[in-house]
């Protein structure tokens, strides 16, 4: 019978550690031991490593004694000097970034208003380094204390090969974004979907701190769909993350059609483009403009901007009813910056999926609306590099060498 690899094993189980005392500490050996259901001498091992390389700090409380023993119990927590990291979370219209520590606090950050999505993927690419370089620096570090960059951005993603197969920020196919932003800086970089991004800081920082299993799903110009299950991301062969725009809703032989072209706000748009005559912004480059007038106008009560909003609602409470059916998540989160908070969008969209759901799955999911800011984006990417850090080999010196293939390795495992 063949054995699990040793080394694989020491990294699942000092993640679990690090994990544990990230959520729920400062905490003591013992504590950790009963919420990993790993023995005392393995979290014992693994917490002096980790005590020896600076990644946790011990506390002492003297009011707080080990039981049947006098002395104070000792509890730990992480270091957040031990490692620096940066998030940048891509939009069309902007690039933001922040630089945290290692527990995820946000030392700095900014925003750069750019229209990206009209710029070739190796300018984007130094855009971010400008980016990534500027929002060190204001956190008074160096890049080489830099351990990792995340990249989060709309589209398909193969984290493990650092490569986008196909986003909307992109005008070219297979863009390896990865490995180009690691030879610009010179630390490790790593690519994903910007819908797991946020799914993992819900799940880190949000309303979804004590749920293993759920579903996030995220409406902007495209319709991403993250999945949390045991704790893990849900990923596909090389890390690919699924989209849930691409999802037919119509076979081909009854005209086609994906969810991404009846729900998206891009979609939206496009229907209630003919309701904007001497008022809609001049080009797309208003695009947020456009949005918001016709939210205003829904909810001023304009009857066909209101059917357009009725309509995308209902399309993706189906499709949300049909995840439910396949997975029954304890919880669905709806985040997005503009439709998630139409009332003339969710409101259909809640009776659509009521109306969809099999009477036995009727009480099974809980569906909460988040509205969520650029802030949370870029620290859910941090976070995904911390993720990986938490599991990678440490040394008294710091991540070994070779980190940024171990981050890939570990990222397509997720």
């Amino acid at each position: 019978m063949k054995t699990a690899d040793p080394e694989l094993m020491r990294a699942i189980n000092r993640f679990h550690v690090m994990d544990a005392i990230r959520r729920f500490g400062p905490m003591s050996r013992v504590e950790i031991s009963l919420l990993t259901e790993l023995s005392r001498t393995t979290v014992s091992a693994i917490t002096a490593t980790l005590l020896d390389d600076r990644l946790i700090i011990p506390l002492q409380v003297g009011a707080v004694r080990d039981a049947g023993r006098g002395r104070p119990r000792v509890m730990l927590k992480l270091n957040p000097d031990a490692a620096h990291v940066v998030g940048v979370k891509l939009a069309p219209d902007q690039i933001a970034v922040a630089t945290t520590n290692f527990c995820a606090d946000i030392l700095s950050s900014l925003v750069l208003p750019i229209r990206i999505d009209r710029q070739t993927a190796s300018v984007i690419a130094d855009l971010v380094e400008d980016g990534v370089r500027r929002c060190v620096s204001d956190a008074g570090l160096a890049i080489e204390e830099i351990a990792g960059v995340c990249v989060g951005l709309p589209g398909v993603v193969e984290r493990a090969a650092g490569v986008c197969r196909q986003s909307p920020i992109f005008s070219e196919r297979d863009v390896p974004f990865g490995s180009s932003l690691s030879e610009r800086l010179g630390v490790p970089a790593s690519i994903d979907s910007d819908v797991n991004l946020v799914t993992l800081a819900e799940h880190w920082f949000g309303q979804a701190r004590d749920l293993k299993d759920f579903l996030l799903v995220n409406v902007e110009r495209s319709l991403g769909l993250g999945i949390l299950h045991n704790g893990e991301l849900f990923r596909g062969a090389n890390g690919l993350s699924p989209d849930l725009g691409d999802l037919m809703v119509r076979p081909s032989n009854y005209g086609g059609g994906r969810l991404s072209g009846l729900a998206s706000e891009t979609a939206v748009l496009s229907e209630a483009e003919a309701f904007f005559e001497g008022d809609a912004p001049d080009s797309s480059l208003k695009f947020e403009r456009a949005m918001a007038l016709l939210l205003k106008r829904a909810a001023d009560g304009d009857s066909g901007c209101v059917r357009v909003l009725a309509g995308a609602g209902e399309a993706l409470g189906f499709a949300i009813a049909n995840l439910i059916t396949l997975f029954a998540p304890p919880r669905v989160i709806i985040t997005g910056r503009a439709l998630a908070r139409s009332e003339q969008f969710i409101g259909p969209l809640r009776a659509a999926l009521a109306a969809s759901l099999p009477s036995s799955l009727a009480d099974v999911s809980e569906v909460v609306v988040r509205e969520w800011s650029e802030a949370t984006w870029v620290r859910g990417a941090a976070a995904m590099t911390l993720r990986d850090l938490y599991g990678a080999p440490w040394s008294t010196t710091g991540p070994e060498l070779g980190l940024s293939a171990r981050v890939a390795t570990l990222g397509s495992s997720q």
